[in-house]
Order: C-alpha cells, then sequence, then structure tokens
C-alpha cells in the first residue's frame, strides 16, 4: 500500500499489527461485526481507517494500567522508541494542535505547532509515527508501509 494523504484502507494484517493482535482474533472481530470490514482496491478484507482508529481508542479505554506489567509496577524503562500507530483524535486551535496516536495498547499525545499538523494534514484514521525522545512527541508520516517480511521455517 503506497501512502497517500486520505484516510487509508488496512488489511486485516496489518490492522491486527497495528492493534497488537493476531490475525485471527482481528479476522473474528470483523466477521462477528466488533469493527467494520471492507475490501482493498484488490478485493482483499480491509478495514477502514477511520473505523480501525476508533476501535482502538474504544479498546484502549480498557487496556490495563500504564506502568505495570503483569501486577507489578515498572521500575526501569527506556523511552527511546518509535511506535507506529494510528492518528485517533485531532484537536486543532489557531496556535497548536494536540494529535493522540493509538499504537498498539499504548496511547501517545503530542503538542505540536498548528503549522505542522497542517502540513502533514494529520486526522483520525491515518497511519502514522510517535517517535518518543526524552518527554516529547514527535509525528512522523512513513515514506511506505511498514511491513514484516514473512516469517520462513526454521531448518534443523
Amino acid at each position: 500500500m503506497r501512502y497517500s494523504r486520505s484516510v487509508p484502507v488496512f488489511r486485516i494484517k496489518e490492522a491486527a499489527d497495528l492493534l497488537g493482535v493476531s490475525y485471527d482474533t482481528m479476522l473474528r472481530w470483523a466477521d462477528s461485526g466488533r469493527i467494520g470490514k471492507t475490501t482493498d482496491a484488490a478485493g482483499r478484507l480491509a478495514v477502514d481507517g477511520a473505523s480501525l482508529a476508533e476501535f482502538a481508542r474504544e479498546r484502549a479505554g480498557t487496556a490495563a494500567t500504564a506502568g505495570v506489567v503483569g501486577n507489578a509496577p515498572v521500575a526501569a524503562q527506556s523511552i527511546r522508541n518509535r511506535f507506529t500507530g494510528l492518528v485517533t483524535r485531532v484537536v486543532k486551535d489557531t496556535v497548536m494542535a494536540q494529535v493522540e496516536i493509538q499504537a498498539g495498547p499504548h496511547r501517545f499525545v503530542s503538542l505540536l505547532s498548528r503549522e505542522a499538523a497542517d502540513e502533514l494534514a494529520l486526522e483520525p484514521g491515518m497511519l502514522a509515527v510517535a517517535a518518543v525522545k526524552s518527554t516529547n512527541v514527535s509525528v512522523e508520516i512513513p515514506a511506505a508501509p511498514l511491513r514484516k517480511p514473512p516469517s520462513r521455517p526454521s531448518v534443523a
């Protein structure tokens, strides 16, 4: 899938990867009507980006408390990471913008200039990357889809 400024349609596998669930789980959710399904340009089963963003946002509201692994609080962490996810909310005023990204169970909120948000043409359902450095989160748009290479069977 090539990146466009319009809200994309994600194949079931891509949607599953973005939510941090298995392909089978995503397919069950789509088949049961828990999330709406559509087809992509090639006729494959897919999920609309805006619907996926809303679903991710609702699902995140029921996620476990941040900062807890199992029943134990997190003692240390590294926050120098990039999180690919879906833009779930964009709020703009005359000077600033607030952008929320849902990457699997992780929700990121970035405050950036209105000008930057307009240049990125951010809207719910778009694929974006939350790049985290210290306490700053910037928003990036990938040039090409981020796909994992197919797994190969191990040779014993």
